[in-house]
């Protein structure tokens, strides 16, 4: 399945260094007063991870009971709908958007739709990937009535959530159709650690602990967010920083005469001239990596970054020379 961020692959096979504009990274993230202790890594982590969610808890006013965490937030998908769907489910995935939830659905033996009605699940990525449309609070509480008349769940992905406007989170909600999923390691820039956390019914969160693997967020990554929740307000600052920049970069677009759609987050998803495939290639001879969105369906689409005024110089000077 084709990601963003393979950043690593590219590097061992290409000369000069990459500046990598395919992974929706915060540019900005806060500092974290936190430095690894390898005297950690000497005992098992705790499996409940009790601490890590008590502070999670509190920092969004919900008890641990109905708190999840992963390794990653595909941890979390699968997790879901591994505990929540069988061989007779549908589940209501309209794309273009995150390609995981299709794979989960169908490794849970379950089946995909675009219709609404009658499915066991409805997945609604908020804002979404790779479009950047941002659904508003009162959108998505009227979707989750809808799923709530039909005995069918809501799963909200907030994954980008914090980087464009919290105040249409779902998270502090608790509701018996909702499940919102969230990644610490994108607000805060430390994908190497792999941490996604979610938020759910105690029944439904029992589910999930039932098939989750054990142990699967290791010591430094527990160490780290639980650090970082505590630092959580921080971010308001990334929000501002890259909301300026995302304007900047996105007047310089539209000076190249490329169109996109209205963006929300720290990235964009534009429209190009030619296939996506033939000017991936192009910028990526010129130390510039982009994501593909053919793997979304949209063969003549690229998804960019927002990153720092001079990478997002870089970025510009090298997409008018493809263009030209």
């Amino acid at each position: 399945m084709e990601h963003g961020g393979r950043v690593r692959w590219h590097n061992t096979r290409v000369r000069g260094k990459l500046l990598d504009f395919s992974a929706n990274i915060n540019p900005y993230p806060p500092e974290i007063p936190w430095t690894p202790d390898p005297a950690t890594l000497k005992d098992y982590p705790d499996d409940q991870y009790e601490t890590l969610k008590e502070v999670i808890g509190r920092r969004f006013r919900r008890d641990a009971a109905e708190i999840a965490v992963g390794n990653g937030s595909v941890e979390l998908i699968r997790a879901f709908c591994s505990a929540v769907l069988g061989a007779d489910d549908a589940a209501c995935i309209k794309p273009p958007t995150f390609a995981e939830y299709e794979m989960a659905v169908r490794l849970a033996g379950a089946r995909c739709t675009t219709e609404e009605r009658g499915v066991a699940v409805r997945f609604l990525c908020n804002p979404n990937n790779p479009t950047g449309r941002l659904y508003t609070r009162p959108e998505v509480l009227q979707v989750l009535e809808e799923n709530a008349k039909q005995g069918s769940y809501l799963f909200l992905d907030e994954a980008f959530i914090e980087l464009a406007d919290p105040r249409q989170s779902l998270a502090e909600i608790s509701h018996e159709n909702l499940f919102v999923l969230r990644s610490l390691t994108k607000s805060f820039a430390v994908p190497g650690i792999r941490f996604g956390y979610a938020f759910g019914t105690p029944e439904l969160i029992e589910k999930i602990e039932t098939v989750r693997l054990p142990w699967t967020v290791n010591a430094f990554a527990e160490a780290f967010a639980i650090e970082a929740f505590r630092h959580y307000e921080r971010l308001e600052e990334s929000r501002e920083r890259i909301a300026r920049e995302r304007d900047w970069l996105s007047g310089r677009l539209r000076d190249l005469g490329l169109s996109y759609e209205p963006p929300s987050a720290n990235y964009i998803l534009l429209e190009v001239p030619t296939d996506a495939e033939v000017l991936v290639r192009r910028l990526l001879e010129r130390g510039i990596l982009v994501r593909d969105c053919r793997s979304f369906g949209l063969p003549r689409h690229i998804r960019v970054a927002v990153r720092t005024r001079e990478e997002n110089r870089q970025l510009i000077e090298a997409l008018e020379a493809c263009l030209s």
